[in-house]
């Protein structure tokens, strides 16, 4: 077992008295190209990072508790904006497509930084999906899971998010990026060799702290693009052309969010071509105009993400983007192993410079997706 398994098994021994019943995690994932495509049913490129969220769940009353916060709350209740959200709405959402569930009860560890953008909710929502299906032996594909816990954030938190980070957290294969057209759920695995290339994944934590479904932001970019969609007589964003956006008039922001879904979607696919072809410096430069359209268009970038941009560029980097939705979180680069320490340097002195809080940097692999660490006999 990892780290963070042993720790959410010992932590339901402690809390509930006796072994789990079946022991799952899940990993965080860092989107390499195509923000805010997802909800568009359009392309997104990410690979499945080596920071984990394990359960340990079993049969039972008591509850859900977070060795993490050192915290037990109730598996069903209302709205918490709050860690415990996640695992009670893969719950309500497997019931509300008509599987029944025993009593249940879990413990949670993890590594996955929170609220920065790697995705550590639809961690916690693939390990206790993977869980609970094998718990109540529905025998769900990942597939049916990811769209399970899609629905949890949809119906049962209220975030009009897409598909890609749990599809991301449960179908990733280690050593690839996803290719996912998020409306036929079509998917490619990409190889991702970094080690290979001669390349590191560096991801700043910029320390801003965002919550997508307690401030709001996340949903107005949803609602400004359905708008956009019904003015151009498209079912989403992902069927305009970059031609079409002349008739989106007025001053609103709508063009401007149009203009980036539509160049997004564009430049995702031109991303995997790159990557089947080894072409890092391609994938690049692509990086590097996502990050710019994010920015200007999408407005989802703060002083924080463009000044690590900024910088790693300055310093050298292949490529560097926002990651994640934006309005803080985190920011990636692709740059030589042996520049890491210089990059993360420039970037930290750049930040105490400017009065930004101090960055956290990590080195993500491209590591596989959710699975069952250990089930007991005969469940």
């Amino acid at each position: 077992m990892r780290e963070m398994e042993e720790r959410a098994v010992a932590a339901y021994r402690e809390r509930f008295g006796t072994a789990p019943e079946v022991v799952t995690s899940a990993p965080g994932r860092v989107n390499l190209i195509g923000e805010h495509t997802d909800y568009n049913g359009g392309f997104v490129l990410p690979c499945a990072i080596d920071r984990r969220v394990a359960v340990a769940l079993g049969r039972g009353p008591g509850g859900l508790h977070s060795a993490d916060f050192g915290e037990t709350r109730p598996t069903t209740g209302p709205l918490e904006h709050a860690w415990p959200d996640y695992p009670r709405g893969v719950a309500w959402a497997l019931a509300e497509v008509g599987h029944t569930l025993p009593e249940w009860r879990a413990a949670f560890a993890g590594d996955v930084p929170r609220g920065s953008g790697l995705s550590s909710s639809a961690a916690i929502e693939a390990a206790t999906a993977l869980a609970l299906d094998a718990l109540a032996g529905l025998d769900l594909s990942r597939a049916e899971l990811a769209r399970c816990c899609q629905r949890a954030e949809n119906g049962y938190l209220g975030i009009n998010s897409g598909i890609m980070d749990q599809y991301a957290s449960l179908l990733c294969q280690a050593d690839h990026a996803l290719l996912l057209d998020c409306r036929s759920l079509r998917e490619e695995q990409v190889p991702l060799d970094l080690d290979a290339a001669g390349v590191a994944l560096l991801v700043c934590d910029t320390g801003v702290r965002r919550n997508l479904a307690a401030d709001g932001a996340y949903n107005e970019r949803v609602a400004e693009c359905r708008r956009a969609a019904a003015a151009l007589g498209v079912a989403q964003l992902r069927d305009a052309r970059l031609d079409d956006l002349g008739r989106l008039s007025g001053s609103g922001v709508e063009p401007r969010r149009a203009r980036h879904v539509v160049t997004e979607d564009a430049r995702t696919l031109a991303a995997a071509a790159a990557l089947r072809a080894g072409d890092f410096a391609t994938l690049g430069r692509l990086m590097d105009a996502s990050h710019a359209s994010l920015r200007d268009d999408y407005d989802v970038s703060s002083p924080e993400l463009d000044a690590f941009v900024e910088i790693a560029r300055e310093m050298g980097a292949i490529g560097a983007r926002l990651t994640g939705a934006g309005f803080g979180g985190c920011a990636i680069a692709l740059v030589s192993p042996e520049a890491l320490a210089s990059v993360t340097g420039a970037v930290a002195d750049a930040y105490a410079a400017r009065g930004f809080g101090p960055p956290m940097f990590y080195r993500f692999w491209p590591v596989a997706g959710a699975e069952i660490v250990t089930q007991a006999r005969g469940e």
